[in-house]
């Protein structure tokens, strides 16, 4: 019975890739900081983000678009392959911006914005797995964000007013320096359709 552990493992794997972004126990993972760019807080920390003086939120969507087209790969935290949250934390470290591994602990960082108000930059957040934040993107502008949306797929555009998306949408998160952390237990929810 030797070939349980490694049909078990296997499954397991297939289980994982399925459910879309990095699973919920992921653990940091490394990824090459760029020269003077802050470490991402480990999970379980206070929730402060070290930020730089100022945020440039256009340079942060300029640099979410040039990823596009990059394989989705579980758990990938580097231009080899990103997930959703991989993504997000590899772009706000190019920036500066120290960012936990995880979409729910990517949650409670920053100050809470309205859907309605994203600048580029911003955090969107969504439910793609029951009622808890399961996937994130970077809005840059209008109704668009950039994102790694699952195994099918590679880092892309998509819109916030699309019936998928729009359903889905929980909230958005702003990394505003001069603004401490805040925890997020409230979700701004987006009306469907567009606005």
């Amino acid at each position: 019975m030797q070939w349980r552990a490694p049909a078990l493992a296997a499954v397991g794997v297939l289980i994982g890739i399925a459910s879309g972004c990095a699973p919920k126990s992921a653990r940091p993972q490394p990824f090459p900081m760029p020269p003077g760019a802050a470490a991402p807080a480990r999970v379980g920390e206070a929730l402060a983000v070290p930020l730089p003086e100022l945020r440039d939120g256009y340079a942060i969507a300029r640099t979410a678009l040039a990823l596009r087209g990059i394989p989705y790969r579980l758990g990938g935290t580097d231009p080899g392959g990103f997930d959703c949250s991989g993504l997000v934390q590899y772009v706000y470290a190019l920036h500066g911006l120290g960012l936990p591994r995880v979409v729910r602990d990517q949650y409670r960082y920053g100050a809470t914005v309205k859907l309605e108000d994203l600048e580029p930059g911003d955090l969107v957040f969504f439910e793609t797995q029951g009622d808890e934040v399961s996937h994130v993107g970077i809005a840059i502008g209008g109704d668009q964000f950039v994102h790694a949306p699952n195994s099918r797929g590679q880092v892309r555009i998509s819109r916030l007013t699309s019936g998928y998306w729009a359903d889905r949408a929980i909230g958005a998160r702003r990394m505003i320096s001069g603004s401490p952390a805040t925890p997020s237990g409230q979700a701004t929810r987006r009306s469907a359709g567009p606005s």
